[in-house]
């Protein structure tokens, strides 16, 4: 754990480290938030706190500094789109991962409201997780993060095939049991009953 934390002190000058990617409401409540770096809880809702107040100032910035973090945003439709940045980090370098960010999020979110975000937030992770490693942007285009959930979620859906498959013999298995023990059951009450008829009880 401590290996995030240092890097987020001590990134050498133009290395891009990304605190957190998020989602927010226009008032600024996070719907859905990914972090890359060890952050304490108080600490990623702190800054997510302060991020309405600092763009209420009128001024038309994709971004804003405080004396720690920098904040690079983009409003989608009732949503911002919002990356925490380290103050080291290359603007520009955040600026184009905002813009791929901002191209993914419809794909995976339709309707660009709260609902839709909850509705969609696993996806959206996977989404962010996709673009950003360990808070560095990975150099990949719309089509290969696309390609890459696809293949995960192709994955996912086939180890759901096989795991219920298993669970489904599984079941079968507990069943063909059942019934033997059942049989076995009956057989032995019949054989019980035959045996002590003959007066021949089985002692």
């Amino acid at each position: 754990g401590a290996r995030g934390t240092e890097r987020d002190r001590g990134t050498p000058p133009g290395a891009m480290v990304v605190l957190s990617a998020c989602l927010t409401s226009k008032n600024g409540k996070p719907l859905v938030a990914r972090q890359f770096v060890e952050m304490s809880r108080i600490r990623i809702e702190g800054l997510l706190a302060a991020f309405p107040k600092l763009i209420n100032t009128g001024k038309q910035h994709t971004y804003v500094e405080t004396e720690s973090v920098r904040y690079v945003y983009q409003p989608m439709e009732s949503l911002y789109l919002l990356l925490i940045t380290n103050k080291s980090s290359n603007i520009m370098e955040d600026l184009e991962t905002l813009r791929l960010l901002a191209k993914l999020v419809p794909e995976f979110c339709p309707e660009l409201d709260e609902d839709g975000v909850r509705e969609q937030c696993f996806d959206l992770i996977l989404a962010f997780d996709e673009v950003l490693a360990m808070g560095h942007r990975e150099n990949l285009n719309l089509q290969q993060v696309k390609t890459a959930l696809e293949m995960e979620s192709h994955e996912e859906k086939l180890h759901q095939m096989i795991r219920q498959s298993k669970i489904n013999e599984a079941k079968e298995e507990a069943k063909r049991k059942a019934v033997s023990i059942d049989q076995n059951k009956a057989q032995r009450a019949k054989a019980g009953l035959s045996g002590s008829s003959s007066g021949m009880g089985g002692g």
